[in-house]
């Protein structure tokens, strides 16, 4: 007889809880020339492990080897392998340079020995200078006029639907309506405006912040990839990963406050997509750019 198929478990009562658990991670004392640190997987509906989750972690194990005093201003990582949520990760950190103004790391992240993320990053003391910044788009909607993911997938029984409506840890909402269900005479366009922020409050300093913000910054990227072609996240025979994700910090940043991104694909084509973001504060202030190019292999229409 056949054992019974493994319900997925239902969403976390606390999503808030398990991202502040998510990010604090185990320094576990080893050193070999690198410094090491551990932290948990949280479950996904397919069984891999989110990629904005891994990147923040890796985040996270790199503020934890430099100064509180110089801040992570950008990102560079490749996804290497799908992670497996059964699974813990381990994370490696060298600290390639310490300078008079910038310091560089390399994070790597492993499950069963082998790297799933590589990641730089770059830190920098506090600094003055000229400023500039590209201005937030006009006309958008307040947020809390937009309907949220639990709203409109809260009534639907399927694992998916269900975590991405109850078990995230943020609030998306989409300007120009989501792509989560397949609609074919839906407008065709590479651009989107989405609203996200923490469902509850974060308690922490900016680095947190920061890092909380790499979490967040793979939910959508991908996204306008989709809806220029006319798809959405339930259509049949598509396949989306990340590949390589890129981070700018340019002010400090409250993801417990609403950020609206913009996001605009830059090129389709070979199976990938490339999409920019930039993210702004309510208040107009230009807080990052996030790049992101995937594997996003779409059906060939007739």
């Amino acid at each position: 007889m056949s054992a019974a198929p493994e319900m997925p478990p239902p969403p976390p009562a606390d999503p808030m809880a398990l991202l502040r658990e998510t990010l604090d991670l185990v320094d576990t004392g080893a050193r070999t020339s690198e410094d090491i640190f551990t932290g948990p997987s949280h479950w996904m509906p397919l069984g891999r492990v989110y990629g904005g989750q891994v990147m923040a972690q890796a985040v996270v194990a790199a503020q934890r080897t430099v100064a509180d005093d110089r801040r992570i201003h950008s990102v560079h990582g490749y996804f290497l392998r799908p992670g497996d949520v059964a699974q813990p990760i381990t994370f490696s950190v060298d600290r390639i340079h310490d300078g008079r103004s910038f310091a560089t790391r390399r994070t790597q992240a492993y499950q069963g020995g082998v790297p799933i993320l590589s990641m730089i990053a770059s830190f920098q003391d506090d600094d003055g200078g000229a400023e500039s910044q590209s201005p937030m788009p006009e006309g958008m909607p307040d947020p809390e006029s937009l309907p949220s993911a639990a709203e409109l997938l809260g009534g639907i029984d399927h694992p998916v639907a269900q975590h991405w409506s109850r078990g995230r840890p943020f609030d998306i909402r989409h300007v120009e309506g989501p792509v989560y269900l397949h609609d074919r005479d839906r407008p065709r366009s590479g651009v989107e405006h989405v609203w996200i922020r923490a469902i509850g409050p974060l308690d922490g300093d900016d680095a947190i912040h920061r890092a909380a913000l790499a979490y967040l910054s793979d939910y959508a990227i991908l996204e306008p990839v989709l809806r220029l072609h006319g798809y959405g996240w339930s259509s049949r025979d598509i396949k989306v990963a990340s590949l390589d994700h890129a981070v700018w910090w340019h002010r400090p940043v409250r993801v417990d406050e609403w950020l609206l991104m913009s996001l605009e694909v830059s090129s389709t084509g070979g199976g990938r997509g490339l999409t920019l973001a930039r993210v702004h504060a309510q208040d107009g202030t230009h807080v990052a750019t996030i790049a992101q190019e995937g594997m996003v292999r779409l059906p060939v229409e007739g």
